[in-house]
């Protein structure tokens, strides 16, 4: 490696190391330029492709790599701290030829859309996650800043979730891929058969960056309906043990990484580490703020790497969560909302995925084997007044577990022009789950103690074993001498054994071709067409009757198609612009049996999606357009903005479409972000989505109803006709590096909902009670009557603004 002398390295100065590979083949590339924009700073990486970069006074850099028959990469706004060596992963792209006068590639350092994804793509670093403001280090939540994305606040679910929501689909539409290995859970408190929930799982500490696709999919990617996100985590520190400890109102954190056996003459270790503890706070906060919602939780994560030989590569990882939400009354507190929140179910919940991967290099190109376990255990428990244990008080209880034994494979190569792979993937699913539900408390005579009325309670149980599969090829080719057009075809075909028609492979064979037409050397002109299905989840599938019926074992997979195109202006390596529109039309939807209502127009929660009889009877679009600006660190400013307008409409038994839960109408968000002199940084966000659609009650069988469930009765005639009031929030953050001679400080304060904006949602139907709480007020001053026809109805409404302001540090040694 080359570094350039220097004449007197400053006092306290940064190491930057890391590794530089050819993006499609993963081939090391060695003789590759290093540099840092704005300064003299430089070196070349060495046979191995390692370079490393010393000397460097502290503050944040744009990193540039070159390489002869390359695209120049640019990262941008990298942290270079005195606490920890910087490290970077630099995968850069062979050069296209030229456009006549003009270079296709010369202003491309932005791009981030591949030939066989040309559009509907979007990049985050490790570093806008670590700074976006109201953020709290959680990726669910940075990524609702994209364009298209939807999430806590919006699409129909409460203010404090991290459900994702992209282009008017349901959030158990998205697949998650941590390097390559499925993750089907990525949030804390997560609803089974979906994946939101509060609080994000992912240690941000391991990302090299995260990758979203909100259309045309690779045919490697299965069960996915709306988007696609790859998280890529980073390799430990190959020359010293290092490590953070991040800790704030909300959490603690720490994280260790560093070599683990021996080491080469470069003092470089082959096998590296990097793990994780995280301990929550959120439920002592929130109780101090006297919020009802108390949150607990912690998480672990590792990974483990060992590069066995230049060309083989092998990865061991892991994450896993411990839950407990609870609800309590808060001091101020009407005796209407305490009684709401006294029917509030707890949930605890454990889950965890392990993997292996190994990744060789072949002539032209590389094979990715991955074996993974997934495991998850939920359990919701709901007794009267609190009485916890005493079952014949319970209202609900449920237990339920699912385990994922996968694994996939791919082989990619590249030859001349042509570009292809083709790959499968097999995995078997245990699920198992007890449901009880009191729906009619008993009625006694209070004379006699007869029985007036019988209780009603739903019980069943159920499991169910079987196998999922599938095959996938995809092949791009660039057309044309000057290679202005790439043509890019996938095919997929998905079964399994459990539904009846799940062997029929090609009820699921799922086409998709996309292309990218350069215009000039800053313009692409892309589209694509794809046919995607996802099969039901695993507790719609398993769901029984009390006799052990399973009644959804003839559902069909889900299926979708997509059509997008789009433009793309990339006037400088640090600025992009992307306009696109899409349309989704949707098929083989579940429909609720009981009310003949798709499930899209429901919503979610905290339990479990699918304890019921459906039928693959519902059809659904989402249709609109988006609106992309990005400006990467110039001038030390860097800003985001986008806009998404779109409808989503999903029909049931009636076939007529109506609002989905996430029909928001309208997506605004834009991040401002700038540094400032001596280690100071600034970020403001802001995001706005329309009111999102909900059911009203319906007053005479809610009045019923209540006294022996608590709960309200929607009036499914009038399915989501109302709207709630447009979410607004703002969020604030600054920051304060502190450079030491080997450790590093930095301090921080965010506030979410800065603004104090109200978090809108739907009102909740209860009857009211005395002052003290202990009765019911009647219109007849007698006690409440069973059918609770002298009650007084009260809709609460449930829009009590969520601010959460946060100092913390992040210690680096």
């Amino acid at each position: 490696m080359i570094q350039p002398a220097q004449a007197q390295a400053p006092a306290r100065t940064a190491t930057l190391s890391g590794l530089v590979r050819d993006r499609a083949t993963q081939e090391v590339l060695p003789g590759a330029a290093i540099s840092l924009e704005g300064t003299t700073l430089g070196t070349t990486s060495d046979a191995e492709g390692r370079f490393r970069l010393t000397n460097i006074p502290p503050g944040a850099y744009n990193v540039k790599a070159t390489a002869l028959g390359y695209t120049p990469l640019t990262r941008f706004n990298i942290p270079i701290t005195t606490g920890n060596d910087a490290t970077l992963l630099l995968e850069i792209t062979a050069a296209a030829v030229q456009l006549g006068e003009a270079t296709v590639t010369a202003n491309r350092a932005i791009r981030v859309a591949t030939s066989e994804t040309p559009l509907s793509v979007q990049r985050l670093t490790s570093e806008e996650i670590l700074t976006n403001p109201g953020g709290n280090f959680d990726i669910s939540r940075t990524v609702q800043s994209l364009p298209g994305v939807g999430g806590g606040g919006t699409g129909g679910t409460a203010g404090f979730r991290n459900d994702i929501v992209i282009r008017g689909g349901a959030p158990n539409e998205n697949v998650y891929y941590l390097d390559g290995i499925e993750v089907p859970v990525i949030n804390h408190f997560a609803t089974q058969g979906s994946a939101g929930g509060p609080a994000g799982i992912l240690n941000v500490s391991f990302i090299e960056d995260v990758t979203l696709s909100t259309s045309a999919f690779e045919a490697r990617y299965d069960n996915t309906l709306s988007s696609v996100l790859q998280f890529k985590q980073r390799e430990g520190s190959a020359a010293r043990l290092q490590g953070n400890l991040r800790t704030s109102f909300t959490e603690a954190a720490l994280t260790l990484e560093g070599p683990l056996g021996r080491r080469d003459s470069a003092g470089l270790a082959r096998t590296t580490f990097l793990a994780s503890g995280r301990r929550s706070y959120l439920q002592n906060f929130f109780k101090l703020i006297d919020l009802p919602i108390r949150p607990a939780y912690w998480d672990w994560q590792y990974k483990v790497t060992h590069h066995l030989s230049k060309k083989t590569t092998i990865t061991a990882l892991g994450l896993g969560a411990i839950d407990d939400f609870s609800v309590a009354v808060p001091k101020e507190s009407s005796p209407e909302k305490a009684d709401i929140l006294l029917r509030t179910p707890s949930f605890r919940q454990w889950n965890y995925t392990v993997g292996l991967g190994l990744r060789h290099l072949v002539a032209g190109g590389y094979l990715n084997v991955a074996l993974s376990r997934t495991q998850l255990h939920n359990q919701v428990d709901l007794f009267e007044n609190r009485d916890l244990g005493n079952e014949a008080r319970r209202v609900l209880g449920t237990t339920s577990g699912e385990t994922e034994n996968k694994l996939r494979f791919d082989l990619n190569q590249i030859a001349g022009r042509w570009r292809w792979a083709v790959g499968g993937s097999a995995q078997l699913i245990h699920f198992d789950s007890r449901f009880q539900q009191r729906l009619r408390r008993e009625v006694l005579d209070p004379a006699t103690g007869a029985v007036v009325r019988p209780g009603v309670t739903i019980r069943f149980q159920n499991a169910i074993d079987f196998g999922r599969y599938g095959v996938f090829g995809q092949l791009t080719r660039s057309l044309g001498e000057t290679e202005r057009l790439t043509l890019s075809a996938g095919l997929r075909a998905d079964g399994n054994t459990f539904t009846t028609t799940g062997n029929e492979v090609w009820r699921t064979l799922s086409p998709r071709l996309s292309a990218t037409y350069a215009l000039g050397a800053r313009w692409n002109l892309n589209a694509s067409l794809g046919r995607y299905y996802k099969i039901p989840p695993s507790t719609l599938l398993g769901f029984t009757l009390e006799d052990g019926t399973a009644v959804n074992k003839s559902n069909r997979y889900i299926g979708s198609t997509h059509y997008v195109a789009g433009l793309e202006f990339l006037p400088t390596p640090a600025t992009r612009f992307t306009l696109e529109g899409f349309w989704k039309q949707y098929d083989h939807y579940p429909v609720s049996v009981r009310d003949g209502i798709s499930l899209a127009n429901l919503g979610g929660d905290f339990s479990a999606l699918g304890n019921e009889t459906v039928t693959s009877t519902g059809r659904g679009r989402a249709y609109g357009a988006e609106f992309f600006f990005q400006q990467k660190l110039t001038r030390n400013f860097f800003a985001v903005f986008s806009y998404t307008l779109f409808r989503s409409e999903f029909s049931g038994a009636d076939g007529v479409y109506k609002p989905s839960a996430w029909d928001t109408r309208h997506l605004l968000s834009a991040l401002l972000g700038r540094r400032l002199p001596k280690n100071w940084q600034l970020g403001l966000k802001y995001r706005l989505a329309g009111g999102g659609p909900y059911t009203p009650y319906d007053l005479a069988a809610s009045r019923a109803n209540f006294a022996t469930t608590g709960q309200g009765v929607f009036d499914y005639a009038q399915l989501n006709t109302r709207r709630l009031t447009t979410f607004q929030q703002f969020d604030f953050r600054l920051d304060k590096q502190y450079n030491f001679r080997r450790t590093s400080l930095d301090v921080y304060f965010d506030v979410t909902n800065a603004f104090v904006f109200n978090n809108p949602g739907p009102p909740q139907y209860t009857f009211q009670r005395t002052t003290d709480g202990s009765q019911f007020v009647t219109t007849d001053n007698r006690e409440l009557q069973a059918d609770g026809s002298n009650a007084t109805p009260v809709l609460l409404s449930d829009s009590t603004p969520l601010v959460v302001p946060t100092i913390g540090v992040i210690f680096q040694f």
